[in-house]
């Protein structure tokens, strides 16, 4: 019988360009469905480097032209990975060309952008997918497995952290291919909605709704050279941010982000602790969770560390053997398997983008609070 093809054009080239394009190719292979995943197009605007990525990642054809993209025939899915201040009128173009849309994190620059563009996919009915891709991590489901099946009891507290340190030195510019990071009018904010929003989707996913949030943050160099207008700029987005927050349930939650953490490249952890149980993961160490079990025997009782690699652990029966870890691009591949049975069941996946307009209220009341220095309630997605 032959297979419904996926037929992807992507549009942006860069790091999640590529995270995404191996996604695409690697899905096929590891994990069949009735769907075949076909990279048909890619867009970007410089046509020989474009031309490039669609050699080395076989793309049968290119644009250079987005609007372009978006209304060939030939396309299923239109993937974003672009900036993030284009994501609400790529998306917005895409759905009302009735075409499936997966786009990279976070959804919009803030809250307001994101509800238009949900209204949007809603108001298509396309099946859509937010690329909060740490979800996917074996480890990371393991514990929602544990979490869902009540081993935790009451939950009291979470916390989490993601640590960089790459915009230390105050000579480096903002703006421009590379560095949009750093501006504010592209990016809409700094760690809070670059980091964070990780920390806060894969938070809610596993501990529910955050209802209300007070932080703290800081831009430690206020200007930069702009590379594009070649002149010295203010900063705005946020070098650091810290913030506690209230959950539905009643857990107290602690996160911390910055880009000025000596030594750290990406650490990214995350606990939560129960009354029967306690769950620690840590993105150095992904193919881990560590575990508190409080009803083993008091000699036995401890942390342990659970090598995540088994047959009948999340996604690990499609891949080697038992003991062989897998990596970051891993999460990527899996979140594509959920978009696939989302579309095979009817029932769609998650993060979807109800789940991206969570997390931007969560980041706007974050943000809001850091300038206001008070508590901040967060809106709740309807």
């Amino acid at each position: 019988m032959a297979k419904k093809q996926l037929r992807i054009g992507l549009i942006g080239y860069s790091f999640m360009g590529r995270a995404h394009s191996n996604a695409f190719h690697q899905v096929n292979h590891i994990f069949p469905s009735s769907y075949e995943v076909v990279p048909q197009a890619v867009c970007g605007r410089d046509a020989a480097a474009v031309q490039a990525f669609a050699d080395k990642w076989g793309y049968k054809s290119i644009e250079t032209d987005w609007r372009k993209l978006i209304q060939r025939d030939d396309i299923d899915v239109i993937d974003i990975a672009t900036p993030n201040n284009l994501h609400a009128e790529q998306v917005i173009a895409a759905a009302k060309a009735g075409k499936m849309i997966l786009c990279e994190k976070p959804l919009a620059l803030n809250g307001k952008e994101a509800e238009k563009m949900l209204k949007a996919v809603e108001k298509a009915g396309v099946p859509n997918m937010v690329w909060y891709n740490y979800r996917r991590c074996p480890a990371v489901v393991l514990a929602k497995q544990l979490i869902d099946a009540g081993k935790l009891g009451r939950v009291f507290h979470y916390r989490a952290n993601f640590l960089q340190d790459w915009t230390i030195n105050a000579d480096l510019p903002q703006g421009g291919t590379g560095l949009w990071r750093l501006d504010v009018k592209v990016a809409g904010s700094g760690v809070t909605g670059d980091l964070l929003a990780h920390c806060i989707d894969t938070a809610m996913w596993l501990n529910g709704g955050i209802k209300d949030v007070t932080a703290m943050t800081e831009t430690f160099v206020k200007e930069r050279k702009h590379n594009l207008t070649g002149k010295v700029e203010k900063v705005g987005i946020d070098d650091a941010c810290s913030f506690m927050c209230h959950f539905n349930n009643g857990s107290l939650g602690l996160f911390e982000s910055t880009r000025y953490a000596r030594g750290h490249k990406a650490l990214y952890t995350f606990e939560i602790n129960g009354e029967n149980m306690s769950l620690k993961w840590d993105l150095h160490d992904l193919h881990r969770l560590q575990i508190f079990d409080y009803t083993d025997t008091g000699a036995e009782r401890g942390w342990k560390s659970v090598h995540v690699s088994d047959g009948d652990h999340p996604y690990c029966g499609k891949w080697w053997v038992p003991g062989l870890q897998l990596g970051y691009e891993h999460s990527f591949i899996h979140a594509m398997v959920e978009f696939i049975q989302g579309l095979e069941s009817g029932k769609g996946c998650k993060p979807d983008f109800k789940d991206g307009l969570a997390t931007d209220y969560v980041v706007d009341a974050v943000l809001a609070s850091g300038k206001t220095r008070a508590w901040q309630k967060v809106k709740q997605v309807k």
